[in-house]
C-alpha cells in the first residue's frame, strides 16, 4: 500500500491531503489545511508551517509529497514570491525528512482530474470527491487542490519509481 501526500502552497492556509491505496483505488484519505495567523509575520508563518509539516511527514510517513508548482500572475510578483518561500519551506521540511518529491503544475492536475486544465476550483473539488466516492463538500479549497495532487501521485507513482530508479537517472544524479 502507497501513501502520498498532497500539499497546496498557501501563504497563509497550507491544504494537506494524505492518500492511501495502490494503483487507482483508494482505502483511505484524510484532508486539512495548516493556517497561520494574518496577522504573524511571513517569517513566523514559514516557521510555523515548517513544524507542522514535519510533524505530519513523521507522523504518516509517506512514500512520496506532491507538491503544487509554484506559479504566479505578472500583475500580481509579490503574491508569487510569497507562493515561492512557501514552497521553498515545503521542499526543505520533506528534503529533510528524506521523502521524495515531485512537483506538478495546477493546470496539469486540473486537466488530469476535471478534463479541464483551466477548470475552477468547485471543479476540481467535484472531480476529487467523484474519484473519492464522497458526497459531502471537501473545504477548504486548499484542502480539494491537495487531495488532488495527492490522488495524481498515488495514480503515478509506479511510473515515478521506475523512472528514478532508471540506470540512466542515477548515473546523472549529483551526490
Amino acid at each position: 500500500m502507497t501513501k502520498i501526500i498532497g500539499i497546496d502552497p498557501g501563504a497563509v492556509d497550507t491544504g494537506v491531503g494524505i492518500v492511501k491505496g495502490t494503483g487507482i483505488q483508494v482505502e483511505e484519505y484524510s484532508y486539512g489545511s495548516i493556517a497561520a495567523s494574518k496577522d504573524s509575520g511571513l517569517g513566523e508563518r514559514l516557521n510555523h508551517l515548517y513544524d507542522r509539516l514535519s510533524e505530519i511527514f513523521s507522523e504518516a510517513k509517506p512514500d512520496l509529497i506532491v507538491v503544487e508548482d509554484v506559479f504566479f500572475l505578472a500583475r500580481y510578483p509579490k503574491s508569487g514570491i510569497a507562493l515561492g518561500k512557501v514552497s521553498g519551506v515545503i521542499l526543505l521540511a520533506g528534503f529533510r525528512a528524506d521523502i521524495q518529491m515531485i512537483e506538478i503544475p495546477v493546470r496539469e492536475a486540473k486537466q488530469i482530474l476535471t478534463g479541464n486544465g483551466a477548470a475552477a476550483k468547485p471543479q476540481l473539488e467535484k472531480a476529487v470527491r467523484h474519484v473519492l466516492n464522497r458526497t459531502e463538500p471537501i473545504k477548504p479549497f486548499h484542502a480539494s487542490d491537495a487531495l488532488a495532487l495527492a490522488l495524481i501521485g498515488l495514480f503515478r507513482y509506479e511510473a515515478i519509481v521506475r523512472q528514478r530508479n532508471s540506470p540512466l537517472l542515477r548515473l546523472n544524479r549529483i551526490s
